[in-house]
């Protein structure tokens, strides 16, 4: 970490963020074989706000990198980014609709879910999968997005 401290979040920027995310991500390909971190960055590109984008960019680091929420809050991240962050993240073994519900929740985080699935679903993204796959994460993604929709309807209703 940068050794940034504090709780506010004030002197942490998006540039920050992006800079963490690259950190935590180093050396991790996606499906394709392709750099990780240019999933997080597409992510970041389709929402707006700077509390967003630092979600978007930060979305995957605690559920797949060493980076923790703890790690976040020290490094100067803003305490509603961090709740968002770990808002997206899944736990080994969760249901899907656990997450889902989790990242309906909360704003900040259902907007980054909604430009995560739709960022996962892409037929750039899935067109350099074999087939098999392809099927698998359609369906998966579907069903995210779905269970995503049904919790955020619910929770706007509540």
């Amino acid at each position: 970490m940068d050794g940034k401290t504090g709780d506010t979040g004030a002197d942490f920027t998006l540039a920050d963020a992006v800079l963490l995310a690259r950190r935590a991500h180093e050396g991790q390909l996606d499906k394709g074989g392709k750099p990780y971190i240019a999933h997080p960055l597409r992510v970041m590109a389709a929402v707006d706000g700077d509390a967003a984008k630092m979600a978007a960019v930060l979305h995957d680091v605690i559920e797949d990198t060493e980076v923790s929420a703890v790690d976040l809050r020290h490094a100067g991240c803003p305490e509603r980014v961090v709740v968002a962050v770990v808002a997206l993240s899944k736990e080994p073994r969760e249901p899907l609709e656990s997450s889902m519900a989790r990242a309906a929740a909360d704003p900040i985080a259902l907007v980054v879910k909604r430009a995560d699935i739709a960022d996962n679903r892409s037929e750039v993204r899935l067109g350099q999968l074999d087939p098999a796959t392809q099927v698998r994460l359609r369906a998966k993604y579907e069903r995210s997005l779905d269970l995503l929709e049904r919790f955020a309807a619910d929770y706007a209703h509540s």
